[in-house]
């Protein structure tokens, strides 16, 4: 796997009513694939490189905190924090 480099671009989207959280690092790959590494927590893969280019996290305002779990597993780092409060 590839580390996060500091100048990596990256996108976050959050959709309230599914509450579904997706953050994407650089460039979407031309050929790419998805897998569910636990359970509501996807990661999707570029199929050439196995670079890892997008989060994406169900039930995300009850798992706040397993964000930061995932994203220091796959070595991304984001220059904030995510809060969420009701």
């Amino acid at each position: 796997m590839k580390m996060a480099k500091e100048s990596e671009t990256y996108d976050i989207y959050y959709d309230e009513a599914g509450d579904f959280l997706e953050i994407s690092f650089g460039i979407p790959p031309k050929t790419e694939y998805s897998e569910e590494i636990e359970p509501g927590v996807f990661v999707t893969k570029d199929e050439k490189t196995e670079e890892i280019k997008s989060v994406g996290i169900l039930n995300f305002k009850k798992r706040v905190e397993i964000l930061n779990k995932i994203l220091s597993r796959f070595n991304k780092k984001l220059p904030l924090e995510i809060n969420i409060s009701d």
